[in-house]
């Protein structure tokens, strides 16, 4: 066991070396010269909620220049949507940039049809408004049969200004919903969602803004897309709705792709993906599809000891929740906390049955396990009202984190492209405990400063004086009852009892402190489970695995 302050070089004992992608013929990793699968270097800031995400981003966008280039995907893209006001829509955003001869370039998911309530027309309309400016921007529909391209990410070069380059990888769509901050009063331009978020949907959400080499590597997942020879889509339908509409359907040159940023921080940062098994013809860069995030999440996993702090937006395959369960088996002193949405998104007499019985199950899986060392939670805001929880994060022991379009679901983990950053930090976080893992990794910055970020938050409670937050600015004596993973899993069970007590006594009194709410999973009768369980599996939930690994669920 190596000392509590002792360095993995580079996390090397939480990040898949090359050879563990199982994706040889991507360009990732492949890049540095000593062979490395991550990035040394980097400075990764959390940017919790939409609005806190959204004014940086219209700022960094606003600064550039012609001849800068800005690359970005997504999975769905509404070009009215604000991100600071009037004025600052992200379609006219986007397309001043271009006019000022920023090279604009964008892949937006095609969609399927907004007849099942997806987002067809709004990605069409964003990409329209980016052409017509001079950037853009294709409708990518190079996807498994009821698949979706999920990948959120920004990326900004600025050639003869490196410091000043970041990429954006995260949750957070630049769409309706999305603009929210801590108050979670939900954005004024909202989609409805189930009736109990009300009229404007509470959101929680979460992005990383990342400097350092990692920047280049977030290019280099854009430019594999953008350079696949395939057609957007094989559909004969697909390809007349784009002739109809006069799309762009051939995606232009990009510039060279210029050195990476010189290291400027403390944080390895590994970007990990899902692509699917496509049938007929795979991405060629990608033939066989990539299941990273899966096989990330599975070396994790086998060090945790401590504690596993997840927020999801699903939470719903008894499957990928298998690996967890598999953690809490083999430690005993292994405890989980999971934060998710109360209700799902769509809360239909067909549509909620076929999102619940997967969560369901899973929940079941994990509790078979860990009884009592697990427990999930709902959030509401300050007036009682849901807040819908779109965020992806695991920290595991304070030492690993992991944010990221991908959910703990199959879907993300081999059906549809993700996107995500695993952070280890070289700097130790000095507060106990020092080493809460006990295996000499010793806490970690970063994933300990993300954790507490989002866990005050849903407490209610303040940051300590000189506390360090998530990118390591610190007071180096700072303590924090929270770093104690047991005090954290008490703190969050006391909150949400008092709060759950509050309710059921008719809110009579103050309100206690906090948002957290006791998620109690609902029941399904078995005429219920009859219909629900094969239209979660085809519709819900699809495995993009080939045959073999779905047998042995591996990934």
């Amino acid at each position: 066991m190596r000392p509590a302050d002792a360095v993995t070089p580079g996390g090397a004992d939480w990040l898949l070396a090359s050879g563990e992608r199982g994706n040889p013929a991507t360009r990732l990793d492949r890049r540095r010269p000593d062979g490395a699968a991550w990035s040394r270097g980097n400075h990764v800031r959390p940017l919790v909620h939409g609005a806190t995400y959204f004014a940086e981003l219209l700022a960094e966008i606003r600064a550039l220049r012609a001849g800068d280039l800005l690359l970005f995907t997504d999975w769905r893209g509404d070009p009215d949507e604000r991100l600071d006001g009037p004025g600052t829509e992200i379609g006219t955003v986007l397309g001043r940039a271009a006019e000022r001869g920023v090279v604009v370039k964008g892949l937006l998911w095609r969609s399927h049809l907004d007849s099942l309530q997806f987002s067809e027309a709004e990605n069409r309309h964003l990409g329209e408004e980016i052409e017509e400016a001079g950037g853009e921007c294709l409708l990518d529909m190079r996807v498994r049969p009821g698949g979706s391209h999920h990948q959120k990410m920004v990326v900004l070069r600025h050639p003869g200004r490196p410091a000043l380059d970041v990429a954006y990888v995260g949750g957070i769509d630049l769409c309706h919903n999305r603009n929210d901050d801590a108050a979670h009063r939900g954005d004024r331009q909202s989609v409805p969602l189930a009736p109990a978020y009300g009229p404007h949907p509470p959101w929680h959400d979460i992005q990383l803004a990342v400097r350092g080499p990692a920047v280049g590597d977030v290019e280099a997942v854009f430019r594999e897309r953008w350079e696949d020879p395939a057609p957007l889509s094989r559909s004969p339908l697909t390809r007349l709705r784009a002739l109809a509409h006069r799309e762009d359907t051939s995606a232009d040159r990009l510039p060279q792709q210029t050195a990476d940023p010189a290291p400027c921080g403390t944080h390895t940062v590994q970007v990990l993906r899902t692509y699917p098994n496509r049938l007929l013809s795979g991405y060629p860069f990608a033939p066989d599809g990539e299941r990273s995030i899966a096989r990330a999440y599975d070396k994790a996993l086998r060090r945790a000891r401590a504690l596993i702090y997840l927020e999801d937006q699903y939470l719903w395959s008894p499957r990928v929740a298998a690996f967890f369960a598999r953690a809490l088996r083999r430690h005993p002193g292994l405890r989980l906390i999971g934060v998710i949405p109360t209700v799902p998104e769509q809360d239909g007499r067909l549509t909620g049955p076929m999102n619940l019985i997967g969560r369901i199950d899973a929940l079941a899986e994990l509790r078979r396990a860990g009884g009592g060392r697990v427990a999930l939670y709902g959030l509401e805001n300050h007036a009682g009202t849901p807040v819908y929880v779109h965020g992806k994060v695991c920290v595991i022991d304070d030492v690993w984190a992991s944010v990221g379009s991908d959910n703990i679901n199959l879907r993300s983990w081999t059906h549809d492209s993700e996107l995500g950053c695993a952070v280890y930090d070289e700097t130790p976080d000095p507060r106990p405990p020092r080493d809460p893992a006990g295996l000499g990794d010793g806490a970690r910055a970063f994933a300990r400063g993300l954790r507490l970020e989002l866990m005050r938050e849903h407490l209610d409670a303040p940051a300590p004086s000189g506390a360090p937050d998530a990118a390591g600015d610190a007071g180096p004596d700072a303590s924090d009852a929270l770093c104690d993973p047991v005090a954290a899993f008490e703190a969050f069970a006391a909150a949400a009892a008092a709060l759950d007590a509050w309710h059921a006594g008719g809110r009579r009194g103050p309100r206690p402190p906090g948002r957290l709410r006791r998620y109690v999973p609902p029941d399904l009768g078995a005429a219920q489970r009859l219909l629900a369980a094969p239209l979660n599996r085809l519709l819900v939930d699809p495995d993009g695995r080939p045959m073999g690994m779905r047998r042995r669920n591996t990934f």
